[in-house]
């Protein structure tokens, strides 16, 4: 595996105050979400490191970063140590693909083997043979309660180590995803900073972030943007959407308009699929299918379609100006879906910086 390359090679090693440039290897870096973020919050990114070939033009396209194509079960602690410069502080950044986790993935597996949540125990791998100076994770909450991130934390037993759970909405992204949140130093106790929402403002809307942008309708897209594209629906879909109202349910609807599904015990705890979001709230936890009408609480709340895969992106913090696509490369709804549901919001990533470098300027080194 090539573990540099020549915009970082020999470059001076920037100082912030008496702080050396924290520099961090970012694995399972998808198509750059946690990279941008925490470089907007200062710190420097040497690399990205996925399995993912798709991840690699819109990753090196935005951030100031290498992306390598590998498979972090096979790193070794050699190779991550040579992005980091004696003097600087390391960081080793690992958000593991958290579908084993999530809520949908676990319906209806039974006693299938899932393999994924295995990357969670390379991850501490890696850790414990390469002892950056601070780690930090994100995840499903679902983890917690999963005996891997009680092995995980054992391989922390030398670091200060904070997690919880947050609401992203009260660190300004305008959806209500919680996520698993890990920060760990040897240099002493450490944690993320506090909400910038109070319990009594209003967090960041879905308004705010995407009611700026042309009017689409299903099955179009904007001339000007391939990614502001939305899905077809159905004649049958076009009615159910026209028949919602932003906030609402299925059970708001006529009877003719329920699936066979809803109409089942089984089916009736999720009234939310279907659903318009609301202008005044945040959205609804982004996933890798929020293109879909019917994959969740994703119909734009007035005009009749599901987001395009812009407004996910936007949902997710990404700049409008991040750029997914090489010129003239079609849009694979599926696969962008998919890489913009799993991204850790930018701005997440952009208050996982904050927290190291305020920490760091309590121990000069």
């Amino acid at each position: 595996m090539a573990t540099r390359d020549s915009r970082y090679r020999g470059k001076e090693i920037r100082k912030a105050g008496n702080s050396p440039l924290l520099v961090c290897v970012d694995l399972f870096c998808g198509l750059g979400g946690l990279t941008h973020g925490l470089i907007k919050g200062g710190v420097h990114v040497a690399a990205g490191i996925d399995i993912d070939t798709q991840c690699r033009f819109p990753y090196q396209e935005n951030n100031d970063a290498t992306f390598i194509e590998a498979d972090v079960r096979n790193l070794t602690s050699k190779e991550l140590r040579a992005f980091w410069k004696e003097g600087t502080h390391s960081l080793l950044a690992g958000c593991a693909p958290c579908q084993p986790f999530s809520t949908y993935s676990r319906k209806g597996r039974g006693s299938r083997k899932d393999t994924k949540w295995e990357l969670v125990a390379d991850f501490g791998r890696l850790v414990r043979e390469a002892r950056p100076d601070f780690v930090t994770m994100e995840n499903v909450p679902q983890l917690v309660d999963h005996p891997v991130f009680a092995a995980f934390l054992d391989t922390l037993s030398d670091y200060q180590i904070w997690w919880d759970v947050i609401n992203c909405a009260q660190y300004g992204v305008p959806q209500t995803r919680k996520r698993l949140v890990l920060l760990a130093s040897r240099l002493g106790p450490i944690s993320l900073l506090p909400p910038v929402v109070d319990k009594n403002e209003n967090p960041a809307t879905v308004r705010h972030a995407i009611a700026h942008l042309p009017p689409i309708a299903a099955g179009e897209s904007d001339p000007n943007d391939t990614l502001h594209s939305a899905c077809s629906l159905s004649e049958l879909n076009l009615r159910r959407i026209r028949a919602s109202r932003p906030g609402g349910t299925w059970r708001d609807w006529d009877e003719a308009l329920i699936a066979n599904c809803h109409r089942k015990d089984a089916g009736q705890t999720y009234p939310s699929v279907y659903g318009r979001m609301e202008w005044d709230a945040p959205a609804p936890t982004i996933t890798t299918q929020s293109f879909g009408y019917g994959n969740g609480r994703f119909g734009h709340p007035e005009q009749d379609r599901a987001i395009s895969l812009r407004e996910a992106a936007i949902l997710q913090t990404f700049p409008e100006t991040y750029r997914f696509l090489q010129e003239g490369e079609p849009v694979r709804t599926y696969v962008l879906g998919r890489l913009i549901g799993n991204a850790v919001p930018v701005r997440i990533g952009e208050i996982v910086a904050r927290s190291f470098l305020k920490h760091i300027a309590r121990f000069p080194k």
